[in-house]
């Protein structure tokens, strides 16, 4: 009975009851903290797979659009090259004139004996005023603005007549 005496003598002493209520409350404490602690480490466990998920699922969306915007490239720059492939083809009615023409030459040949010399030496000239037109300021304007029908005609005839004096002075 002496040790059970002893024992609630050291319990009656006030320092050791305080003692013991501040080792219990720090033992309370500390389960607690370690509890939350626990929950915090698994709480954040869990956010980081959402955010992996979250992140994996954005890098396949910026691949996706990557991938949709380097195709909408292409497909620019293929109807760009369209375009200017289109716009270097002589369309239906040019093509068609061009017949219209080259069976009016073929018929002048024919028809007119004098007509293929001249031709020839007209289309010489046209040829040179072409390269002429291509090189300098002042024909890339006129190539730029179209002269009417009638003034084509005029120049046309001017040159004839000059072809003609030409051959008939030689």
């Amino acid at each position: 009975m002496q040790e059970s005496n002893w024992f609630f003598e050291l319990l009656g002493n006030t320092f050791v009851r305080g003692l013991l209520l501040g080792l219990l409350a720090a033992l309370v404490v500390g389960l607690r903290g370690y509890l939350r602690g626990r929950e915090l480490k698994h709480e954040l466990r869990k956010l980081r797979e959402h955010l992996h998920t979250k992140l994996e699922i954005d890098s396949e969306e910026n691949e996706r659009r990557k991938q949709e915007l380097l195709t909408i490239k292409q497909e620019r720059d293929n109807l760009r090259n369209s375009v200017q492939l289109l716009q270097q083809k002589p369309g239906r009615h040019e093509i068609r004139q061009y017949y219209v023409y080259q069976k009016a030459v073929d018929i002048m040949f024919e028809k007119a004996p004098g007509f293929a010399p001249a031709w020839q030496i007209t289309v010489k000239e046209a040829e040179a005023e072409m390269e002429r037109a291509e090189r300098g300021l002042i024909p890339f304007i006129k190539r730029m603005v179209p002269s009417s029908p009638a003034r084509q005609i005029e120049e046309y005839e001017k040159l004839r007549k000059k072809e003609i004096e030409q051959h008939g002075n030689a």
